[in-house]
């Protein structure tokens, strides 16, 4: 059965990978979508994060091996609705924008929706940071087709399609895996700007030239894998 928040929204199961996440838990918890479920995985927090997410009504699970791609499957292997979003938990994005995502993924309009990350303050998006994310869009192109203007976390899709793809990847390359085997199985993929604010505290991954390195390391590996030879429906087509 379709929850649904209200007479044009589904409900949907929210992932938030967390690692010592405390300062921007109040402010990303409070933008969840009435109904929803956020489930935040904890992948090793030191700061209270698991107990604070938990006191803002959050669904809390565990994740020891480090990685945001470890963190972000178990997470959709802990959510139980149709629909599943993705959403940085460092109060850089607003979850509330996903109810447009739901809603286009729900219609049959698209089978992936990303947000593609606007900033919206100097510094919000290091130059290092967006010169890797340039240079990844541009190899994706070439491996997939797929003009994307970012590879950003802010992202929707059924959840039983995603786990079809049978993602492997439990480091950074995770969010480009999923854009690769979704192109691969020929989903429909949609892009639409959302706003990006600067981060709540220092950022794990690209943060540092050194962080932004290994992130591009990873996805390079993603893209030189061969593609899947699976059997994989599309979202819409399973829907039916």
């Amino acid at each position: 059965m379709v929850r649904v928040t209200n007479s044009t929204t589904p409900c949907a199961d929210i992932v938030l990978p967390c690692l010592d996440e405390a300062a921007a838990l109040p402010w990303v918890l409070a933008r969840i979508p009435d109904g929803w479920r956020a489930i935040v995985v904890d992948n090793g927090s030191t700061d209270g994060s698991a107990t604070i997410a938990r006191a803002h009504g959050a669904t809390v699970v565990h994740e020891p091996r480090r990685g945001f791609g470890a963190a972000c499957h178990t997470g959709l292997l802990a959510a139980e609705a149709d629909i599943v979003c993705f959403c940085d938990c460092d109060a850089s994005l607003d979850p509330g924008l996903l109810t447009a995502f739901v809603r286009t993924v729900a219609a049959g309009d698209a089978d992936l929706v990303l947000g593609r990350r606007r900033p919206q303050e100097r510094g919000a998006w290091p130059v290092h940071a967006r010169l890797g994310n340039l240079a990844l869009t541009r190899m994706l192109r070439r491996r997939t087709g797929l003009t994307l203007g970012d590879l950003g976390p802010l992202r929707a899709a059924r959840r039983e399609p995603l786990l079809a793809l049978g993602l492997t990847d439990r480091r950074s390359g995770y969010p480009l895996q999923m854009v690769v085997r979704a192109a691969d199985a020929g989903w429909r993929i949609e892009e639409r700007d959302v706003p990006y604010r600067p981060r709540t505290g220092k950022s794990k991954v690209t943060g540092t030239w050194r962080g932004t390195w290994h992130t591009v390391r990873d996805m390079r590996a993603v893209l030189r894998q061969p593609p899947e030879v699976r059997d994989l429906a599309t979202p819409t087509r399973a829907a039916r």
